[in-house]
């Protein structure tokens, strides 16, 4: 056609503008190199050392039959039974020691002297906190027992107080706690809020469902 230039006819001569701009770059060779001061290990040496491997299992039978195997011997009844008692025993004696307040078996959260020393002084008070979840599941039975509006209105706002003084205990308690934990132990490392909220939220417990036990009784001054 008029006007184009068919790409057969093109002059040999003429460069080719694809090859022009483009270099083939050559391949680099990488030699992989053993590790310093040790030869490569040949593949029939790694599979030496690994030992023997068990081929895939076929079946769910072959596969049912080698989980047994590698389960162990079988155990009778009264092997079974005898070993769930000794570990029921074992974790009961665990959780005593744990409620006895021993160090090795406590949370981390309970560790150490410093919280050893802020559990009896919580535990050595009267603390508002701990009126708090009973006051309220009294104030939402009242509501549910009593459907009336006055009654309503009359248990939101003594919500509202009860939840402003157990802020109040709460903080009050925080700063004797930092208090006399600074000047126990000179140097503790633990920021004040920490300890602070540790001792509010055992004070909030009941005293029976505390944990580890409490250790002192009420009114034993702690120094």
């Amino acid at each position: 056609m008029l006007g184009r230039r068919n790409d057969d006819a093109r002059d040999p001569d003429e460069p080719d503008s694809t090859d022009a701009g483009t270099e083939i770059a050559a391949p680099v060779e990488r030699t992989a190199t053993a590790p310093k001061g040790k030869p490569t290990p040949k593949r029939s040496e790694a599979a030496r050392r690994r030992g023997p491997v068990a081929p895939a299992p076929m079946t769910s039978a072959e596969a049912r039959k080698r989980r047994k195997e590698l389960r162990g011997p079988k155990l009778s009844r009264e092997e079974r039974k005898a070993e769930r008692a000794e570990r029921r025993a074992e974790m009961g004696e665990r959780r005593e020691r744990m409620m006895a307040g021993e160090d090795a078996y406590l949370l981390p959260r309970d560790r150490g002297p410093v919280r050893r020393y802020v559990r009896d002084i919580v535990d050595a008070r009267r603390n508002l906190l701990g009126l708090f979840m009973p006051a309220a599941l009294g104030m939402i039975f009242i509501m549910l027992a009593v459907p009336s509006v006055e009654v309503q209105a009359l248990i939101s706002p003594a919500m509202l107080v009860l939840v402003l003084i157990m802020v109040v205990d709460g903080f009050f308690l925080g700063r004797k706690v930092n208090r006399m934990a600074d000047a126990k132990f000179p140097d503790n490392t633990e920021t004040g809020w920490k300890l602070g909220f540790y001792a509010a939220s055992r004070a909030s417990q009941l005293r029976r469902m505390r944990a580890p036990r409490p250790q002192v009784e009420r009114g034993t001054p702690v120094a």
